[in-house]
């Protein structure tokens, strides 16, 4: 009886130290869509009124949350009875990763022009107030949807040749860390420029310590998002093309010859740009039809 508890003690040891091990090559390797994903939430978690920042990130975490809840047992599901598809999935989320990639480059590069916006009164009732929150909740669940699922997917992809119990546990540990991970630290971010505010207000006069703190902080929230989207677009590039490498066989011995990190690059960038110049002349095929018609 004894040696039947403390065997079934080292069989959990053994899993869990699997699953250390599992969770820490997984983690390692959505990282970079963590990295997206936490500059896309700081971007979409800024510009709210003070008071409100915090309320309006906990509303998106809480929609996160939900978008986990819903993702995990799909993707469980999918691994159990239809584990080819798991790798189907992921090619697909690499495409999409590789084109979103190369579609920032694009615009970053090519001079086009910027939509028109129309110039927000500086007044707002309560109500209307409220109603721009939500539309920008609404639009950042989406997009935390979109990422979790490329998130989940990797992770999956990872341990995909696991027994199903290891896989469950790995992957809903990744994805508790994307979203505890990623949005404690957009809290951080969003509050920067506050707390900036707080140290010059304490200053004595515009010299010291804590002024030349509080103004750096300011200074330095728009160029903290901007520095995480241009990682954050490296980063796409790049696990898509580690996708690419290890689940297409044409890939696996292509440019072989190079370091790894730099042969992902150019294979995530080259499809990347390949599924952009699709994506374009579709649109613009579309677009002739629309005009005749």
């Amino acid at each position: 009886m004894a040696s039947g508890f403390f065997a079934l003690l080292d069989d959990i040891a053994v899993l869990m130290d699997d699953v250390a091990a599992m969770t820490k090559i997984t983690t390692k390797k959505t990282a970079g869509i963590l990295g997206d994903d936490l500059a896309v939430n700081a971007e979409k978690a800024s510009g709210f009124v003070s008071s409100r920042e915090i309320p309006v990130l906990w509303a998106i975490t809480k929609g996160s949350f939900l978008n986990k809840l819903i993702i995990l047992p799909l993707a469980f599901l999918m691994s159990a009875f239809l584990p080819w598809a798991v790798v189907v999935v992921l090619v697909m989320g690499g495409l999409y990763l590789a084109y979103e990639g190369a579609e920032k480059i694009y615009e970053f590069l090519v001079p086009h022009p910027k939509e028109v916006t129309v110039e927000l009164k500086k007044d707002f009732t309560e109500e209307e107030l409220l109603e721009l929150e939500k539309t920008k909740i609404k639009s950042a669940i989406v997009t935390d949807f979109i990422l979790s699922v490329e998130i989940v997917i990797i992770s999956l992809g990872t341990v995909v040749n696991e027994p199903l119990t290891t896989q469950i546990i790995v992957v809903s540990i990744v994805a508790l860390i994307a979203t505890v991970g990623v949005y404690g630290i957009v809290a951080l971010i969003v509050r920067m420029d506050d707390f900036g505010l707080k140290l010059i207000s304490k200053s004595n006069g515009k010299s010291g310590f804590l002024f030349s703190m509080g103004t750096f902080l300011v200074w330095a929230l728009p160029k903290i998002i901007k520095g995480l989207s241009v990682i954050g677009t490296i980063a796409l590039i790049l696990v898509a093309g580690g996708i690419f490498v290890h689940n297409i066989a044409f890939f696996h011995h292509f440019l072989e010859q190079i370091p790894s990190i730099l042969r992902d690059f150019i294979i995530g960038l080259a499809v990347g740009a390949a599924c952009l110049l699709f994506v374009n002349l579709i649109k613009k095929l579309f677009f002739r039809k629309s005009i005749k018609h």
